[in-house]
């Protein structure tokens, strides 16, 4: 096996460090589903659709350490961003461990969230340091085909933790994927980014490229719709157990049906890259969700008919607004971040934050919409995919005066 210039670490297994790193979110997340019935019952929740708000605060945290990580690291080194992650992770997913009420929870899941942004963003700029044109390329593709199984095997993994121990520890599972990724990390990747190299924090420089950002009509189109789409995911997140569950009576084998549905993003995301050099971004993006709002209609009009209607039809809808969210995630990433080369990571760092903590609160919103059907979750999803069509024809247009200044 070669190694990696300068590094202890070779190839394949630098692959699956970066994958690793780049599942702790999704792994945080989706072992959480299948407790939220238990997280309701032995918390004794007035409303037990409060429960999703345990992954939904995560969620939130996880943006606002995406805001501060990207910067950090380019301060003060790869390295020691991951491990003040890491270890602000570790705390919180002790203290969600042993957190005897639902606040305390909460905020500890917030904590926990923050910390995830860590290994989370630094993984790519990692790559970046290492790798550079079609190599990163390559390298990010292999990772994130690894990072697939974490959403597919999470919910298996907390669903058998949960038959053989307390919901509770999930949270023990959660600490010791942490702890692994801190050794794995500490013994056998040595700092990439110089000293030569690193940018001093500066607030004025943040405030000055945030307003930048939202002045551009493009940008601020892109990531309103970003924030659209992402509440749209966060709904699922906050719906998808108790629509297996409750209406659907499939709570044993949610967690098999929930992995297939993550199997279908990740695949659509790949079919993504291959499309949008034939088609571009803004097109695909305009048919994904064109097709999603004929779609969701169709389906929101058959269950006001009958709410009563098969499992198939719910589960064939799904499948299709995965399809659209891997169609349209990374699109709307590279619009956005096309005019704002020149700053770049901070652009990046406030376009995850701004849709992540904006697409948690949407979701919440719509998990309080829960009446014992697919509903609320069907016309809400609608509706945000609706709007989001609409500001792309704006976006459009922003384009096209753009390219007629140019």
């Amino acid at each position: 096996m070669h190694k990696l210039p300068g590094q202890h670490i070779g190839r394949r297994e630098f692959i699956a460090l970066m994958a690793m790193m780049f599942a702790i979110v999704a792994f945080s997340i989706d072992a959480m589903l299948p407790a939220m019935p238990n997280i309701a019952s032995d918390l004794n929740l007035p409303n037990p659709q409060n429960a999703p708000l345990v992954i939904l605060i995560f969620v939130m945290g996880l943006g606002v350490g995406t805001l501060f990580m990207g910067p950090i690291s380019d301060a003060y080194g790869r390295r020691p961003t991951v491990f003040v992650g890491l270890a602000i992770y570790l705390v919180g997913a002790a203290l969600s461990w042993i957190a005897p009420t639902f606040e305390l929870m909460l905020a500890a899941r917030f904590l926990q969230g923050v910390g995830a942004a860590g290994p989370r963003i630094v993984s790519a700029a990692i790559v970046r340091d290492l790798f550079s044109g079609r190599e990163m390329a390559r390298i990010l593709s292999f990772s994130l085909m690894l990072f697939l199984l974490a959403p597919a095997l999470a919910p298996m993994i907390g669903a058998l933790t949960m038959e053989i121990a307390h919901w509770r520890a999930i949270f023990g599972i959660l600490f010791v994927f942490g702890l692994v990724l801190w050794v794995w990390f500490a013994t056998r990747l040595k700092e990439t980014h110089p000293l030569e190299a690193r940018r001093p924090i500066r607030m004025k420089i943040l405030r000055d490229s945030i307003r930048e950002m939202f002045a551009h009509s493009i940008v601020r189109l892109a990531v309103i719709v970003q924030t659209l789409l992402m509440g749209v995911l966060f709904s699922i997140l906050a719906m998808v157990q108790p629509i297996f569950e409750i209406v659907f009576d499939r709570a044993d084998t949610f967690p098999y049906w929930f992995g297939a549905l993550a199997i279908v993003s990740g695949v659509s995301s790949l079919l993504n890259a291959s499309l949008v050099v034939r088609f571009g971004m803004r097109r695909l993006i305009t048919v994904a969700l064109a097709f999603q709002v004929i779609m969701s209609a169709v389906v929101l009009y058959l269950f006001l008919q009958d709410a009563s209607l098969g499992f198939w039809i719910y589960l064939l809808w799904q499948f299709g607004v995965l399809v659209q969210a891997g169609m349209t995630t990374a699109n709307l990433n590279a619009l956005a971040a096309e005019p704002m080369g020149h700053i770049a990571g901070t652009a990046a760092s406030v376009m995850a934050a701004t849709s992540t903590i904006g697409g948690a609160f949407i979701g919440y919103q719509m998990g309080l919409l829960f009446d014992g059907t697919p509903r609320p979750l069907v016309a809400g999803v609608l509706v945000l995919v609706a709007i989001s069509s609409i500001l792309m024809q704006f976006l459009r247009r922003a384009e096209t005066h753009t390219e007629a200044q140019a």
